[in-house]
């Protein structure tokens, strides 16, 4: 073993693809029981380790040597060792707070809301000591501070963290607070980094409050352990590469836009370039409910959008694929919230006069279309990260999409 995770449970993790961004070292994936860590630990026959859940404080009885953050946060996530000496380090302090950064928040001088007491609280406990916060509320289930409290006694506070799994995938409906209630929030941070955007983060977003995702900290404590590793000056532009590389794999691209405006054409092209899965909304309902002229004609229009809702809230939740929305898909706030929290969105536009009309039970004249257009046009830019006027050649619509993808992606 040269350098690897060590952890319970890591099936999903990005550390793997991660670390290959930062040097031509063997990093892998190592699941293990407790026993099993304790015996590796007493060998020793390993370089460096990042170690996650459930270990990162049983990891600290086999260490010679321990860090002052890791005495400060109280964990460890990064092992290294040198000569047989066996050193612990904390790089998700460094993490966090390089994630902090990237979102233009603050803690200096700031009432800090912390949502949850694990150990991922503790990081961000050290983190508001280090920046010097006015005041740091730990908000739990069953701690001295409950959820009540807070909406009771500290709706006051200007930065709000959630270090809870309220919202991580798949059960990604969840919210761990209600910001209406926050009206001084100059900041929010989520630890969770799958799905990209949390329903925080997008209430965060809607309310315009500078916000930001886990996967800064995700990719980041894993370039300061890289150095420690190494021992070499890995520079950020390595970090950078890294965080691309993460959402190039795991976010999908969703094209939303007017019936007949060519989504499912280009999302086709686009999958085929991008080497991804293609997914046709739409596609999806006829396969398992039936044609849709006949469930409008047979159920009605609230049954087809039930239908459609089911498809989205399923689909929406995977990674790396491209998806394209039916034209009605933004008239639900739900659907546009799944649609958008692991996703490039992208609005393809073409002249009404273009449109496509036939098997569309909607979309019956002229006048009908310029109405549906005028009211959806608001809902469709809510939805969306950029546009793709797609009034030319496939192939030209094709490369402006792409193009945004690659922007979103960077974001």
């Amino acid at each position: 073993m040269e350098y690897g995770l060590i952890g319970e449970k890591l099936s999903h993790s990005y550390s793997p693809l991660i670390h290959r961004c930062f040097g031509d070292y063997d990093y892998r994936l190592y699941p293990m029981e407790k026993e099993e860590m304790e015996a590796l630990l007493r060998e020793r026959a390993f370089r460096g380790l990042n170690v996650t859940i459930p270990y990162k404080r049983a990891v600290l009885p086999f260490c010679d040597g321990i860090s002052d953050t890791v005495r400060a946060v109280g964990s460890a996530n990064t092992l290294v060792n040198r000569q047989g000496k066996l050193t612990a380090y904390n790089t998700d302090l460094g993490g966090f707070l390089f994630m902090l950064q990237k979102g233009g928040i603050t803690l200096t001088g700031k009432k800090v809301l912390i949502l949850g007491s694990g150990g991922t609280s503790l990081t961000a406990q050290a983190a508001c000591r280090e920046q010097g916060a006015r005041e740091t509320v730990v908000v739990s289930r069953s701690g001295p501070v409950t959820y009540e409290d807070m909406y009771r006694r500290h709706t006051h506070g200007e930065v709000l963290i959630n270090t809870t799994p309220a919202g991580m995938y798949p059960q990604t409906e969840g919210c761990p607070a209600d910001l209406s209630r926050f009206p001084n929030l100059i900041g929010v941070a989520d630890v969770i980094y799958n799905p990209a955007r949390t329903r925080l983060l997008q209430e965060a977003e809607s309310r315009g409050i500078p916000h930001i995702g886990g996967l800064w900290m995700l990719c980041a404590q894993g370039w300061y352990a890289a150095r420690l590793f190494t021992g070499a000056d890995i520079p950020e532009e390595k970090l950078e590469k890294a965080y691309r590389a993460v959402r190039s794999q795991c976010l999908n691209l969703v094209l939303v836009g007017m019936p007949g405006s060519g989504k499912s054409t280009l999302g086709r092209l686009a999958a085929e370039k991008l080497g991804r899965r293609f997914v046709d909304i739409d596609g999806e309902i006829v396969s398992r409910f039936g044609p849709i002229p006949e469930i409008f004609a047979r159920q009605g229009e609230a049954a087809f959008r039930a239908m459609e809702a089911e498809v989205i809230r399923k689909t929406a939740k995977e990674s790396g694929l491209v998806i394209a929305a039916g034209g009605g898909a933004v008239l639900r706030e739900e659907n546009r919230l799944f649609l958008r929290q692991n996703a490039v969105v992208a609005w393809v536009q073409r002249p009404l006069e273009r449109l496509s009309t036939a098997g569309r039970p909607l979309s019956t004249g002229p006048e009908t279309l310029r109405r549906m257009e005028e009211a959806r046009t608001p809902l469709y830019e809510a939805a969306a990260d950029f546009t793709v006027l797609n009034d030319g050649t496939p192939e030209e619509a094709l490369k402006k999409l792409t193009e945004g993808l690659d922007e979103g992606i960077g974001d």
